[in-house]
């Protein structure tokens, strides 16, 4: 591993836009609109099953084409974007969003509603890792931290708010509204990116269209295996075949990525402890805890008895507790340095899950409440410090593929931990139910209480419900262990250089010809001479 010394005549900081806090108000509109639609959609699967006619697999297509599209085109789109302008494509990512949410708010049947989500994952795509590269650029090291906290609380207000505004469209108009209600966002994002947020890019290099394909085939390919392994394991011809391309395909495309001079995605990143060490942890936070919404409202609806719209505003107090998480954190992000922040957030996060995995058929509304608080708290401080270490590994030339890279590992992550987390709960379900139960109600829980409302069996309903709470807790558990494993490895990886101590981000082989062809379209916040911005990208804390 490479690290310049920089040299004092290089390290002053460049000068500060004043309008930054604006700019990252843009930024973070332009990506709460992917949290919003997507977590609203879940709520509203029911309703517009039931208006257009819907089949189980449409439902499906419905739900996961989104996904499919995006995590496949996220390294691409990370790359376009430090080639062709990051405000750009993000531009072009919005334009495509607004487009899409608008057909399918009027989409008459199911397959028009996929074609829509599949465009919406595109645009999605393009969104993400161009809004965080700016991000990343816009900020120097002293404030980055603060950027990424009030970015985090905006995203938890989304994750959590979404499905109880979803609720409400659906309970006052009709499912489309949750696409509609895009459309204005869409617009005001549009505004202030085209007027406030200044254009960047990196530096020039060959295209890898080998490359890209490579990626979008194999990321496509792996987040379908993942979706599809709780529902048939790997019993099914479809899913191995799927599996089978997935590692082929990623595989060829990391022996392509070394051997080329001029890779799309620079894999010398993985060699810095930080951007490794840091991806891996939040990679297990996202498996840990990827199953956290599906889990609890399945026990709020079907254990408790709660209607979808009272189990979103159940999570109310977890969006409220992050916020205060990222308030702390932002304040002690500059004294106590993100590798601290993240191993405590990460163990608050685990006591959570471990109250969690306490929780009985009995408990009540208080205890989970309180164990929401704990892992809000935890992840409001955990999630932008480990954010900031991996980005700040990150050359600014290449934070559009080094933000998508991030994002891409997390996507996985988060899919992963659904479908683990999801099969093992199911598994752990059928297995606490008695013999004597029916085949249909050990399947699931919601089986088990269709099951007994058709034929006036309390006894059934209880036995479903007191099994489906040990289940959880096993689920909880091993959820509480994959979030504890993560702060041992940001403890052990991260580096802990103290605030005020520069260290400059990898730089591996990036050749002085890069720097010198590195074209930037910036605001007077910026500066022209890419080595001065990576001498300054970034100052490790501990």
């Amino acid at each position: 591993m490479k690290h310049t010394a920089p040299d004092a005549a290089v390290t002053a900081a460049p000068a500060r836009d004043p309008r930054r806090w604006w700019i990252l108000g843009a930024l973070c509109l332009t990506t709460l609109i992917l949290i919003v639609d997507n977590m609203a959609l879940s709520v509203a699967v029911p309703a517009l099953a039931g208006d257009l006619h819907a089949s189980a697999q449409q439902i499906q297509w419905i739900l996961d084409s989104y996904m499919l599209v995006f995590a496949g085109l996220l390294l691409t789109s990370g790359s376009l974007s430090d080639r062709f302008g990051r405000k750009r494509i993000m531009v072009i990512g919005l334009t495509l969003f607004g487009a899409a949410s608008l057909v399918a708010t009027i989409a008459a049947d199911p397959a028009e509603l996929i074609a829509a989500r599949v465009v919406m994952g595109a645009g999605g795509a393009l969104i993400m890792p161009a809004a965080l590269s700016i991000m990343l650029n816009l900020f120097d090291a002293e404030e980055r931290h603060q950027a990424m906290s009030a970015a985090g609380a905006v995203g938890m207000l989304g994750l959590i708010g979404s499905p109880v505004l979803g609720g409400v469209l659906i309970d006052q108009f009709w499912w489309g509204a949750v696409f509609l209600i895009n459309i204005p966002i869409v617009i005001i994002a549009l505004v202030a990116t085209l007027t406030l947020v200044p254009e960047s890019r990196g530096p020039w290099r060959r295209p890898d269209p080998i490359g890209a394909i490579a990626s979008v085939v194999g990321m496509v390919a792996l987040i379908w295996t993942i979706i599809e392994l709780p529902r048939g394991g790997l019993h099914h011809g479809s899913t191995v075949a799927a599996l089978v391309i997935a590692i082929v395909s990623l595989i060829a495309f990391l022996v392509w990525e070394s051997r080329i001079d001029h890779p799309m995605v620079p894999l010398r990143l993985f060699r810095d402890r930080d951007f490794a060490g840091g991806s891996i942890a939040l990679t297990l936070v996202q498996i840990g805890n990827g199953g956290l919404l599906l889990v609890l409202t399945q026990y709020l609806q079907f254990g408790l008895g709660y209607s979808p719209l009272k189990a979103g505003i159940a999570f109310l107090p977890m969006a409220f507790a992050a916020l205060v998480g990222n308030a702390a954190g932002a304040g002690l992000g500059s004294k106590v340095g993100p590798r601290m922040l993240a191993v405590v957030g990460m163990l608050v996060m685990a006591g959570g899950a471990l109250m969690l995995a306490g929780l009985t058929a009995d408990s009540g509304i208080g205890m989970i409440s309180l164990a929401l608080v704990v892992l809000g708290v935890g992840g409001g401080m955990a999630s932008p410090a480990a954010v900031t270490a991996i980005l700040g590994a990150v050359p600014p030339e290449q934070a559009g593929v080094g933000s998508a890279l991030n994002d891409t590992i997390q996507q996985a992550g988060a899919a992963l931990g659904v479908a683990v987390l999801g099969s093992i709960l199911t598994t752990a379900y059928g297995h606490k139910m008695p013999d004597s139960a029916s085949a249909t109600a050990r399947k699931s829980i919601g089986d088990a209480l269709a099951e007994a409302a058709h034929g006036g069996d309390s006894g059934l309903v209880h036995t479903a419900r007191e099994a489906f709470a040990g289940a959880m807790s096993v689920t909880f558990g091993i959820s509480a262990l994959g979030v504890l494993a993560a702060a041992i490895l940001a403890l052990l990886t991260l580096r802990g250089t103290r605030p005020g101590q520069v260290s400059a981000p990898y730089q591996g082989d990036i050749s002085a010809a890069d720097h010198s062809e590195s074209r930037n379209d910036v605001s007077d916040s910026d500066v022209s001479d890419s080595s001065v911005r990576v001498a300054t990208a970034t100052v490790a804390v501990e």
